[in-house]
């Protein structure tokens, strides 16, 4: 039997864990599997590239569980009536191969593509940072915002957005939040001043600069969420060259992340290096740092293992019939003939 988690049960789990919790402790199941790096089979995600978006595979793998990822990007899809980013996964046995988990991701993965920014934060930003500019307040934003808050420790988080309804529903939303102290910016310079941590979200498939080397200023972090396939990026190439880099998995983040822009032979630092404690993230308070993130199938692999153990331990989702159990595992036909019987039957 396998376990199937639709977007009812994603909602109902994380209304009772709560979105603090689940923000925190997946983050630290997606440290946990960095930590173990070398015990995984790795790839680079799988795109299949259309003029309007992205249709992408992701899988990962360990000795016992093996876990992939369906997601598109989509940023027209909004003027459909669509999200922009759409998920499911599965989690399998590597000894035999059986499903698991069958789960919705589009929910799960902006949860751990939050946990992930914010545990990079905790490597990478300076101790002391408690302001935030979030740049692009679409459907991943509000999850940006309480991670931060909740696991970093930011106190204020300055908006900014093309589409001012985009930041009207992020400013309304985070309501519920009362720490979290809200500043409505007129532009991407106004809310980058001063901040001691920039996040750029944005959606649009496109060589796009949102920041320039003239905003950032000595010791931010900035965390690059939105450049996430080949000819999307968010960061004017000076600052890439400034700054110091950190990626989750270099054979894909040359091909979709900031550091596209860069010689195929600049040395880059991956995330797995810092968290193991085999390079420092940030070696010094004024040193400008950048996680290039353009989200790895190990957080996905993480993401699911925590949905499943959460879910039982719950007992929220359902067991499906995904595959045939059968008496007599060399005997498939038999699973249909009764129901092919019964139609000659009827023809007859």
């Amino acid at each position: 039997m396998t376990r199937y988690i639709d977007v009812n049960d994603l909602s109902q789990l994380v209304a009772r864990k709560g979105l603090t919790t689940c923000l925190e402790e997946m983050a630290e199941y997606i440290r946990q599997d960095y930590l173990r790096w070398h015990d995984f089979e790795k790839c680079a995600r799988l795109a299949n590239h259309s003029p309007d978006g992205v249709i992408e595979l992701m899988p990962a793998s360990d000795a016992n569980l093996y876990a992939f990822k369906y997601v598109n990007g989509h940023p027209k899809n909004t003027q459909r009536g669509m999200l922009t980013v759409m998920a499911f996964g599965a989690l399998g046995d590597v000894d035999t191969g059986a499903p698991l988990l069958l789960s919705e991701m589009t929910l799960t993965t902006a949860i751990r593509t939050a946990a992930t920014s914010a545990l990079a934060a905790r490597y990478l930003a300076r101790p002391d940072s408690r302001s935030m500019a979030l740049i692009g307040n679409g459907s991943q934003s509000e999850f940006q915002a309480i991670a931060f808050h909740a696991l970093v420790g930011i106190e204020e988080i300055r908006l900014y957005d093309l589409d001012p309804q985009a930041t009207a529903k992020l400013a309304a939303n985070l309501r519920a939040f009362p720490a979290i102290k809200v500043v409505l910016a007129s532009s991407v310079a106004d809310a980058v001043r001063g901040a001691d941590i920039v996040t750029t979200v944005t959606a649009d498939k496109a060589y796009a600069t949102i920041l320039t080397a003239d905003m950032i200023e000595p010791g931010m972090h900035l965390n690059a969420v939105g450049g996430d396939c080949p000819g999307k990026t968010e960061l004017h190439r000076d600052i890439v060259d400034a700054a110091r880099v950190i990626v989750e998995y270099e054979p894909q983040s040359r091909i979709e992340g900031e550091i596209q822009q860069m010689p195929a032979d600049s040395p880059i630092t991956e995330f797995w290096q810092v968290v193991n404690g085999q390079v420092l993230g940030r070696e010094n308070d004024t040193q400008v740092t950048l996680f290039d993130s353009v989200g790895f199938a190990i957080e996905d692999y993480s993401a699911l293992r925590y949905v499943l153990d959460v879910a039982k331990a719950l007992y929220i989702g359902h067991e499906i019939d995904l595959v045939p159990a059968l008496e007599n595992p060399k005997d498939l036909f038999a699973r249909l003939l009764p129901k092919v019987q019964a139609v000659h039957k009827k023809r007859a």
